[in-house]
């Protein structure tokens, strides 16, 4: 296929973002920096979003920490700010046909995907709404010595939500709408790779708060890099922090939070383990792990990225899933018939052909891929990489690598199933691949994770989701997601 202008999204016209947006209005920054957005397929820049400074963010704070404390937002009912989340909803959904090529730019994901994706947040902020409506703040409770208590449920405050760039608006969704719905101000921090969506979403709250329907100082949304990104984290403004994304930033948030013991909400890294029983029909194994360890060409934090198959099927199912992950159309973003797209930087690009160089020197063996893919010179692509002979405590199979890369482990038995995936410091997703469905659902139990399927790679973000051991504390998605920006009280009544 030749490659034109109108089919690499050439042709978009991107305004750069010349302000930031403190407060519910864009306002000139404190500085003169640039982040520059550069499109993964043609490897050019595509437009450019100032970046915040530290007095900045001191200043959206200051807002937010101002906007919460006279309880305007705080002080409406549940129902009331369902409403806007409605709203918030609606108007996402209005702007699909925007944010949906930005997706591609800014994640390299390709136009089939991105358009799923996007149509999904506005289906999240109005789950959140529904929850809102029912969610009861207040309840009595009989004392064990007689006489009643109040228990309440109160917002967490001022909340810094710091997003990841492989899933902007998703994750503003998973965050911000449980956040707006508690009555917390929240100041939302974007990633320098992708800042473009999240300021779409800042042109939504900036009409809702010149119409009235968010006061001034409840929500600000600023790009900025590490160094004044840890400012927001230790202002002692900040009552609750949430943060999507690595571990090793998770663990540096968390040190930086316990120095005035802030309340922490993390959703971290993955390297979840698909386990085939030898009882799988392997028809049922390929309509879902492919799609499940490449969705977004590996760039999720719950892709099944570790397939445990036992020596009796495992040439079976490594000619199977070669097959299978090859056959995953890869190429130009913007061709809806793609699957895969490249990833989203020069730099992601580079450690994950780093991680396949250091898998092979561990004595792994590839029988799919392992480089950039042929025909594809332009754009930061690696090819669907199927590694097999790997050893479970070897760095491909313990470390996060955030890319089209499978690793197949080869196990004894069950029990010895059940301990390679649970030999990992992660616990955030996972599936079981067996023709008896309750005996999967033994099987799951035991894995140590937050999320895990039977027969099938699920992702439902109205349901909790999140992670044990080092993928997180706190849930998202669901009545839980909500509870996470309440803090309890007890009011002792007289008796």
């Amino acid at each position: 296929m030749t490659t034109t202008e109108a089919d690499t999204g050439a042709n978009l016209s991107i305004a750069d973002r010349e302000k930031v947006f403190v407060g519910g209005r864009w306002v000139e920054s404190t500085g003169n920096d640039w982040i520059e957005v550069v499109d993964s397929f043609t490897e050019q820049p595509v437009a450019r979003v100032r970046a915040a400074t530290a007095e900045d963010v001191s200043k959206a704070v200051a807002a937010a920490r101002k906007s919460f404390d006279e309880g305007t937002w705080a002080s409406k009912s549940m129902a009331e700010r369902a409403d806007v989340l409605e709203l918030i909803a609606d108007r996402l959904a209005q702007r699909v046909d925007e944010l949906t090529p930005i997706g591609v730019l800014e994640v390299g994901v390709p136009v089939s995907v991105s358009r799923p994706t996007q149509e999904m947040v506005a289906g999240l902020f109005s789950a959140v709404a529904t929850l809102a409506r029912t969610f009861e703040t207040s309840e009595e409770r009989p004392r064990a010595a007689g006489g009643v208590s109040r228990i309440l449920k109160e917002p967490t405050g001022v909340v810094a939500a710091i997003i990841p760039w492989n899933g902007p608006v998703g994750t503003i969704a998973f965050k911000v709408a449980p956040a707006l719905a508690a009555g917390c101000s929240v100041v939302l921090k974007t990633a320098p790779e992708a800042p473009l969506s999240p300021s779409v979403f800042a042109d939504i709250i900036a009409e809702l708060v010149e119409e009235g329907y968010i006061p001034e100082g409840v929500l600000s949304v600023l790009c900025a890099d590490r160094e004044v990104s840890e400012t927001l984290v230790t202002n002692p403004e900040v009552d609750h922090v949430t943060f999507t994304g690595s571990t090793v930033a998770g663990r540096r948030i968390m040190s930086l939070a316990g120095e005035r013991i802030a309340r922490v909400s993390l959703e971290l890294g993955g390297k979840s383990a698909a386990i085939i029983l030898d009882d799988a029909d392997i028809d049922h194994v390929v309509q879902s792990l492919p799609m499940g360890g490449c969705m977004q060409s590996g760039q999720a934090c719950i892709a099944l990225s570790r397939v445990l198959v036992s020596r009796k099927r495992h040439d079976e199912v490594v000619e199977v899933l070669k097959a299978a992950y090859g056959s995953l159309p890869m190429g130009n973003p913007w061709e809806p018939t793609n699957f895969l797209g490249p990833l989203a930087s020069k730099r992601q690009q580079e450690r994950v052909l780093g991680y396949i160089d250091i898998a092979k020197q561990d004595g792994a063996t590839v029988v799919l891929g392992g480089g950039r893919p042929e025909g594809l010179d332009k754009g930061f692509f690696v090819a669907p990489t199927l590694l097999d002979n790997v050893d479970p405590d070897s760095r491909i199979a313990q470390e996060e690598v955030f890319g089209p890369v499978i690793a197949v482990i080869t196990y004894e038995d069950e029990e010895d199933a059940i301990a390679i995936a649970n030999n990992s410091i992660y616990g955030l997703s996972g599936a079981v691949y067996t023709e008896d469905i309750d005996h999967g659902f033994e099987v799951a139990r035991r894995i140590r994770t937050g999320t895990i399927s039977v027969n099938g790679s699920v992702a439902d973000f109205t349901l909790p989701f999140g992670g044990y051991k080092q993928s997180g504390q706190g849930r998202e998605g669901g009545i839980e997601g909500l509870e996470e920006f309440f803090e309890i009280k007890t009011v002792h009544m007289p008796a």
